[in-house]
């Protein structure tokens, strides 16, 4: 187990004996075939600015075709430092101050921040929770498109925090939808490489020519390969009067330029990360597997949601309390396990937490512990 404390790790800047398993960032070392690329280009030792060779575009274009079946132009790839930065210059490119951006709740608390930050107003689609799954309110996204201010839709696929891999009908509806109601697709596809077997992720674009010409796509390897401070990620835009517009757009913010290791980082996971990723799935799913058991048998009273992909595990602790953020702040002051509280994620995020399992079998064993004892102490006190 890697020790990660006072390595300026934004996850790790904790107290001594906490235990962090909140933000999306694995514990895991990265494949060695990315850390000999980084090694090779700092042996060189001048690091001065970065130009994008064909090489990394040629990088992202194979890794769509053969792992997900899709097939992407050169032309339509632009390099970006992350995917927030691109969705909040997107956000600042695409709309007009004032006008609404809609999203399905719960989802990834930043997507608020790059709303409101830039004085849009955030429009709430509210995902509906049924028999431990969650579904679109199809005739309330409806609604809410036809909205005359509405002008984009901020969508994740697949789905953080609840791990949902859309499948093509319904993305071919929402797709259609936006269409209808002229409202252009921003899609978020960082997770896209973590669907657990069994699951394929399809990229919205893909689903038709219409809806790739109304699309903008985020990916990047930061989720998949644990590469997040790298900043390294990739807008798609099929469209070219749109793509002009997020080109301008990124350029304007200063976010369009590749740190020294960025290209370098990516195009080693594209090209040669496959194995380290399928070792990382088969041990991501089974801790998925461990985790799912020891709250059944363990802590009966939580129940996890169904998950199609990520490492993040979503789970429902309203048969404890009402007041999940109280529950939160107790585990991590009566244990040190520190997990999200969901109502960051949306107002029907509110009863839940989300839980980071990418990490070593023992951590993960270590946080499952402490958010037992954790749990039956607040009942107890709370009973």
């Amino acid at each position: 187990m890697t020790n990660r404390l006072k390595t300026n790790s934004y996850k790790w800047d904790v107290d001594s004996g906490e235990l962090p398993m909140w933000v999306a960032d694995m514990d895991f070392e990265t494949s060695p075939a990315i850390v000999d690329a980084l090694h090779k280009r700092l042996n060189h030792r001048i690091f001065g600015y970065t130009s994008i060779p064909d090489t990394y575009f040629e990088a992202v274009i194979q890794w769509w075709k053969t792992r997900h079946h899709f097939t992407i132009k050169k032309e339509w790839i632009m390099f970006c430092t992350g995917v927030v930065p691109a969705i909040s210059s997107i956000v600042r490119k695409m709309t007009r101050p004032g006008e609404k951006v809609l999203v399905l709740s719960p989802v990834y608390n930043i997507f608020y921040n790059s709303i409101k930050n830039n004085q849009r107003e955030v429009l709430t689609s509210e995902l509906i929770y049924n028999d431990n799954q969650y579904t679109i309110d199809f005739d309330d996204v409806e609604g809410k498109l036809a909205e005359p201010d509405t002008s984009l839709m901020i969508f994740c696929n697949p789905h953080n925090p609840i791990g949902k891999v859309w499948d093509k009908q319904v993305l071919e509806r929402l797709g259609k939808l936006c269409i209808k109601h002229q409202v252009l697709i921003l899609s978020d596809e960082i997770h896209c490489d973590l669907s657990h077997p069994g699951h394929r992720y399809t990229p919205f674009a893909s689903i038709s020519d219409a809806i790739a010409q109304n699309s903008i796509t985020c990916v990047a390897p930061s989720k998949t390969f644990n590469l997040a401070g790298i900043q390294t990620s990739s807008v798609i835009v099929p469209n070219p009067e749109i793509r002009n517009l997020v080109h301008r757009g990124i350029n304007t913010d200063e976010v369009a330029e590749p740190n020294v290791f960025a290209i370098e980082a990516a195009i080693a996971a594209y090209t040669e990360g496959e194995p380290w990723l399928q070792a990382l799935m088969e041990y991501l799913l089974a801790n998925k597997l461990y985790l799912e058991q020891f709250l059944t048998t363990q802590l009966p009273q939580l129940q996890v949601i169904h998950s199609e992909a990520t490492y993040l595990a979503w789970i429902n602790c309203r048969n404890v309390t009402d007041q999940v953020n109280d529950l939160c702040s107790f585990i991590r002051r009566e244990t040190g396990l520190y997990v999200s509280d969901g109502a960051i994620y949306g107002e029907n995020g509110n009863g839940f937490i989300r839980l980071n399992y990418a990490c070593p079998k023992e951590r993960l064993a270590d946080g499952l512990q402490r958010l037992k004892r954790g749990v039956e102490a607040f009942q107890e006190i709370n009973s």
